[in-house]
């Protein structure tokens, strides 16, 4: 039954960070209607789009983190019955495949960043600098989500190999 415990604790901060996502897109696309609305300066209205694009990203982004996670919690109890080992391997191949995937988003996020800073020296351009500055942000804020992401699904998987079946 332990299994179980930790497999809903995973899915509970899985949708968690979800929600943390929410809360930031919504910052984005409340500061776009913002400036759309008060923006007088020509930076302030080139950050309308830039905004308006990266809050409805990390939208989809954060539905996507929701809707994968959230129905898994009661499919955990109907796994785990038949099969205890299995679906232990199962989650612990779960665990493995996501840390390859954050390996690989920890180096293009950096990516992204030193892109967008060259954007800034290289192109003065209010546009430019605006979607390099709503780049670095959504780039950092995802970083930091992905960083609680990797440190939980490594703690996850050394307490799911510690599981004698």
């Amino acid at each position: 039954m332990e299994i179980i415990k930790l497999s809903k604790y995973w899915v509970k901060a899985e949708v968690f960070s979800a929600r943390i996502v929410w809360i930031l897109s919504v910052i984005e696309i409340t500061a776009a209607i913002g400036f759309c609305y008060w923006g007088k300066t020509a930076i302030a209205k080139a950050f309308i789009w830039p905004l308006l694009i990266a809050g409805l990203f990390l939208t989809l982004v954060g539905a996507g983190l929701y809707l994968t996670n959230h129905p898994r919690k009661p499919r955990f109890i109907n796994e785990n019955r038949p099969n205890p080992a299995a679906f232990v391997q199962k989650t612990i191949q779960r665990t493995a495949e996501s840390g390859e995937e954050m390996a690989l988003l920890f180096k293009i996020l950096p990516a992204i960043i030193i892109l967008a800073v060259l954007v800034i020296l290289l192109f003065p351009h209010f546009l430019w600098r605006a979607i390099a500055i709503t780049a670095i942000i959504t780039a950092a804020f995802l970083t930091v989500v992905d960083s609680n992401t990797e440190g939980r699904n490594n703690t996850n998987n050394i307490q799911l190999s510690s599981f004698k079946l």
